[in-house]
């Protein structure tokens, strides 16, 4: 759908501002649907996003600190999320020996399978919602490190 239609109006600045528009509202609906997909393995988007960051590592642990410098909504309450993974035994936290004001979080073998079981899921999801070539994907890889650098 083109994006005069979804905000019922055509009256844009130049292409630049319809395309700072356009990346807003693509975001925002591309998270709602990989979010309603998540939903039914019982975890948010956040939750989902700590345990990928968590597998990444795996079987190090990670402190709460290095997690939230990685998660992709850089606002979201790590600690919060944490607490919820834990109660869920998806992830475990323990005092980190040499500094005991740093809490090591680290990845059950329970959060582990969940994310070995979404694989399949994460590809179909990419494929249908992205609905690009991977040709495609590359250069909008580009144009979006492009925008990001300009930041």
């Amino acid at each position: 759908m083109k994006l005069e239609e979804v905000l019922k109006t055509s009256n844009f600045r130049d292409a630049r501002h319809k395309a700072t528009l356009n990346i807003l509202y693509t975001s925002y609906w591309l998270k709602t649907a990989m979010s309603q997909y998540i939903k039914e393995l019982g975890i948010t988007a956040e939750q989902f996003n700590v345990l990928r960051i968590l597998k990444g590592k795996h079987p190090q642990p990670m402190c709460v600190k290095d997690i939230a410098g990685r998660m992709i909504e850089k606002n979201s309450n790590v600690p919060r999320i944490l607490d919820r993974l834990v109660l869920k035994q998806l992830a475990d936290r323990e005092p980190n020996a040499e500094d005991k004001r740093e809490t090591l979080i680290s990845l059950t073998e329970k959060g582990l399978a969940l994310l070995l079981s979404t694989n399949d899921m994460i590809d179909q999801v990419d494929n249908e919602l992205l609905g690009i070539t991977n040709q495609e994907a590359e250069i909008l890889n580009e144009l979006l490190e492009k925008f990001r650098n300009k930041i």
